[in-house]
């Protein structure tokens, strides 16, 4: 077990500080180094986050012997890339979900880390949100009874008071050969299918319908140079995903919806979720996640004609970005895999694009022919 575990953050943009805080005064890891293209905005993190090492070039970084692993938060097309490389240079890797944009690029990271004997993480933080952690608990030891249906809905609107993102550093979500997907279902989604998987288990057939909406302002756009012409953002919104588990009769629905003039309560980004689990003798409630648009506990369970809210947990969105980076911390330490391992994450990513596939080809998608 090596002491110190010695991590660089590649990639310094807005969501680089939660993923700092898994790392800051952990006893045994520590943010060494950081690395982007954009070296004013590196040397500002560093400063930020304290990091004696700043890196502009990837394969820089990479030979570095100091480095034992490597945060990677980038655009999704250069996950599997990137990924690669830095297993065979020895280092672990934590990658941000959505892991890949296909299957085979899955199994190409999965098999480099294999080869290479270092652990692969992807980044997933719902499924460590400490309401979502003791939701799942009080759902298997009972609780509720039998687990029946699951029920996820996500709300995208305005924000005012929460975190001011520059139109530019958002622009690669809009084009599909870049960000494999819409930002609400390929993108944000993931999250969703995550716990849908954690909840419930495996999903065997998908139906989905996916809209478009265009949104509005300037500040939901940006200037293309390459095609000469200003590109207006969209959300793949709205659209209701729904799927039945494998072996079962139990079902899920994901709702999506995209409010343009609705202000979300919210610290981080302008959305709010919330879960609703059903069983054969009561129901689990969760709230907030990302906003926190209702006011009230959130996590609440009904069984026996009573509600019991469980009041004083740790509930800040910052929370399930702790916890997870220490699952990495932990598991790189201990030699354990790590909670969402390539493997789990390449599950989680064939659940996103069957719900894509059913919306154009407007059917049910088996989870199998997605393996064709």
């Amino acid at each position: 077990m090596k002491e110190i575990i010695n991590v660089c953050i590649v990639g310094c943009g807005r969501i680089a500080i939660l993923n700092y805080l898994g790392y800051k005064d952990h006893p045994h890891a520590r943010v060494l180094a950081v690395c982007d293209l954009n070296e004013e905005r590196a040397r500002a993190f560093a400063a930020e986050t304290g990091a004696e090492k700043v890196y502009t070039r990837y394969d820089d970084m990479l030979n570095d012997p100091e480095i034992d692993a490597v945060e990677l938060l980038v655009p999704h097309h250069l996950h599997c890339e990137m990924t690669v490389r830095a297993c065979r240079a020895g280092k672990h890797v934590s990658v941000q979900k959505p892991m890949a944009m296909s299957l085979k690029e899955c199994d190409r990271m999965i098999q480099a880390a294999k080869d290479a004997d270092v652990l692969l993480k992807v980044y997933e933080n719902f499924v460590f949100y400490p309401p979502m952690v003791e939701a799942k608990r009080l759902l298997d030891t009972g609780e509720i009874g039998e687990p029946l249906s699951i029920r996820l809905k996500m709300n995208a609107g305005s924000n005012r008071h929460g975190w001011s993102v520059d139109p530019a550093t958002w622009a690669w979500r809009m084009q599909e050969e870049l960000s494999g997907g819409g930002e609400l279902i390929f993108d944000d989604g993931n999250h969703k299918f995550s716990l849908a998987r954690y909840f419930l288990g495996e999903p065997e057939t998908v139906f989905a319908f996916v809209g478009h909406t265009m949104m509005e302002g300037t500040e939901n756009s940006y200037y293309d140079k390459s095609a000469g012409k200003l590109v207006q953002f969209y959300e793949d919104a709205p659209s209701v995903i729904t799927w039945r588990y494998k072996d079962s009769q139990r079902f899920g629905v994901f709702d999506i919806t995209y409010s343009k003039d609705l202000e979300v309560n919210t610290d981080y980004y302008a959305c709010d979720e919330r879960v609703e689990i059903t069983g054969s003798k009561g129901v689990i409630w969760v709230t907030r996640c990302t906003g926190k648009m209702l006011q009230t506990p959130t996590l609440s369970v009904y069984r026996d004609g009573k509600t019991v809210n469980y009041e004083a947990m740790r509930d800040d969105w910052a929370d399930s970005f702790i916890d997870s980076t220490r699952d990495f911390i932990d598991a790189i330490q201990n030699g354990r895999p790590p909670v969402l391992t390539g493997e789990a994450g390449r599950e989680v990513l064939k659940f996103s694009l069957a719900a894509l596939r059913s919306g154009r080809e407007n059917r049910p998608v088996t989870m199998d022919e997605m393996e064709d």
